[in-house]
């Protein structure tokens, strides 16, 4: 398991575990992502990550992508 920071871009993951307060964890389900949900790195910009969650491409920061385990 690791964060999803590390993650290689174009590889699809399975998310493990999400940590962070409830507001992080409710905000981070708000915008698609859950356990057992599948995450793909798109790419990276700076400290930021686009993700593809849910057929839906997402902008995630470097502090939010650290909570999401995969």
């Amino acid at each position: 398991m690791m964060p999803l920071i590390y993650a290689d871009a174009g590889e699809s993951q399975i998310i493990k575990k999400i940590g962070g307060n409830p507001e992080v964890r409710q905000h981070l389900e708000d915008l698609g992502f859950h356990v057992g949900g599948q995450v793909s790195v798109v790419s990276s910009l700076g400290e930021n990550l686009i993700v593809k969650v849910k057929e839906s491409r997402v902008a995630v920061s470097e502090e939010l992508a650290r909570k999401i385990m995969v």
